[in-house]
């Protein structure tokens, strides 16, 4: 069975939605392509905001793209606390109820009423790989990080399967940093 899984860390990051893009870069600005991301057709770009909530800011936040139907942000539990929002954990695109944020750019604003979430830890699986780890779309599995001396295990994870993914783990800067687990770091799926 394989049950080895690439363990990727995702920093904090913001979506945004076409009409998000103009606004705070300008009429008729789109994404700048900086590099691709190991998921196909995503990749970081080139142009940052600022996340601002009721007690902080947080500069320089990387956008990723390409534009989505909705604008989200996507932070750890600790940057939630250092902008004084409330962050549920949540699958990416479950935003309703969520709390909200000040977007700033060089031309302008956006006021997101709801959208900042802490992502949940999940693995992205092509149908391929879920079948030889014996896993299945939203199933929940744990995942064993081996590190030295911050060896865990992460429970709760979710499992997403699409043809349109690669293989990986996302876990945010928290729990990377809580397991040591620094650049190129394999899991181990526990069923």
């Amino acid at each position: 069975m394989e049950n080895k899984i690439l363990v990727e860390t995702s920093a904090r990051h913001v979506h945004l939605t076409a009409e998000h893009i103009e606004i705070l870069f300008g009429k008729g600005a789109t994404l700048t392509h900086k590099k691709d991301l190991s998921q196909p057709g995503q990749f970081a770009c080139e142009e940052r905001v600022t996340v601002e909530g009721p007690k902080g800011a947080i500069k320089n936040v990387i956008i990723l793209g390409p534009a989505r139907p909705q604008s989200q942000v996507e932070v750890s539990l600790t940057d939630a606390r250092s902008l004084g929002v409330v962050a549920p954990v949540r699958e990416s695109g479950d935003l309703a109820g969520s709390a909200g944020c000040k977007l700033i750019g060089p031309a302008g604003e956006v006021e997101l009423a709801e959208g900042v979430i802490a992502a949940k830890r999940h693995i992205h699986a092509t149908p391929e790989y879920a079948e030889a780890a014996g896993i299945a779309d939203k199933e929940i599995v744990k995942v064993k990080v081996a590190s030295n001396g911050r060896s865990l295990i992460f429970d709760d994870v979710v499992v997403r399967v699409s043809p349109k993914f690669a293989p990986a783990m996302h876990i945010d800067t928290d729990e990377s940093n809580a397991a040591c687990a620094f650049g190129e770091v394999y899991g181990e799926i526990i069923k």
